[in-house]
């Protein structure tokens, strides 16, 4: 893991996302990123010639097919050679590496970014791929029945209960309305419940959509941005790959995630927490050991959109936008990945006084 303090300064200067769309059935991978990518760069002035280093998130398990991400390079223009890498998690992990690129000096500028298309499978289905080869995933449990029991052993714990999660999904999708590019905009019925106790309205959409976000390190990033959004440290954490051997009440990944990257050092005013399920944030809030006074998912979070391999890189660049914006100081921004939180990836980004 890169450390805590770094000796280069590296920051954020744009982000563009999709409108994020239960289906997209007329768009193909590259059609869905490169308004996207044109945008991103577009804020910027940049073109593609003059990014160090490009890296991207998704996942080959939703496109059904080895290697999807190569197609879609088509979108960023591969051509003359540029300097690429791809990880097969959400598109936060490729800021990641991009950050630690610049960090060594081998790019001053990055792009990023991650995309989904969760519409034409199962995603529910798809995402028990990543469960224990051996123990869990022939017994099927799909995500929103993991998710579930997560909930029911904070509700069992005394941490939340039923009427506490659905004002944290109404509260989110409140924000969203606000949220041009939110899938679901507005509170609703919580619905019935798809697994005891979590309802539909606890669980995130389904839908299709891409992101991306802008790096860029000293003045090179201020030349490209009025206000960037300076990212002052970033970890990620793993639990143990065994559910049964964890307290799904608690997330010590993400706590430790939190320490390393300085999220305890001073108050944030800003949270952007990566929570698909409302009672994941019950977890996150207790982990970062966040107040009333943070404001939480403003932009709607995973509850408004949830693009699978896209939604963690969202909340970075939703946490920076409002920095971009002046709107917030000092923000967190989150991402996960896996049954039940099982990776964290947490960021704090600043705004120059």
């Amino acid at each position: 893991m890169a450390p805590t303090s770094v000796a280069r300064d590296v920051a954020i200067v744009a982000f563009a996302q999709s409108d994020h769309r239960r289906r997209t059935d007329e768009l193909s991978e590259v059609e869905l990123l490169m308004p996207v990518l044109h945008q991103v760069l577009d804020a910027t002035g940049l073109k593609t010639s003059d990014i160090g280093f490009t890296c991207s998130g998704s996942s080959d398990y939703l496109a059904g097919r080895a290697f999807s991400f190569t197609m879609a390079l088509d979108g960023v223009g591969a051509w003359p050679p540029i300097s690429e890498s791809h990880v097969e998690m959400d598109g936060a992990w490729a800021l990641y590496e991009a950050w630690v690129k610049i960090l060594t000096g081998e790019a001053d500028t990055a792009l990023v970014y991650g995309y989904g298309k969760s519409s034409p499978g199962e995603v529910r289905d798809v995402l028990t791929r990543q469960l224990d080869p051996y123990y869990v995933a022939p017994l099927w449990p799909d995500a929103v029945a993991l998710a579930a029991l997560q909930a029911q052993s904070l509700i069992d714990a005394g941490d939340t209960d039923e009427p506490a999660l659905a004002a944290i999904a109404a509260r989110s999708r409140d924000a969203a309305a606000a949220n041009p590019h939110a899938q679901v905009r507005g509170a609703r019925p919580q619905g019935d419940h798809l697994v005891r106790p979590l309802r539909t309205g606890d669980c995130p959409p389904v839908g299709d959509g891409a992101a991306a976000v802008i790096l860029a390190a000293g003045d090179r990033a201020r030349e490209l941005c009025a206000r960037p959004a300076w990212i002052r440290g970033m970890d990620h954490r793993i639990e143990a790959h065994a559910l049964g051997v964890r307290d799904l009440t608690d997330s010590p990944s993400t706590r430790l995630a939190a320490e390393r990257a300085g999220v305890f050092e001073r108050p944030v005013d800003t949270a952007e927490l990566h929570a698909p399920f409302s009672s994941q944030e019950v977890v996150l809030r207790k982990a970062l050991r966040l107040g009333d006074d943070v404001s939480v998912n403003p932009s709607g979070g995973a509850l408004g959109a949830n693009p699978v391999m896209a939604a963690g890189l969202i909340r970075l660049g939703e946490a920076a936008a409002r920095v971009h914006r002046g709107d917030s100081d000092r923000a967190l921004a989150h991402a996960t990945s896996g049954p039940c939180l099982q990776q964290n990836l947490v960021a704090v980004l600043e705004g120059e006084s």
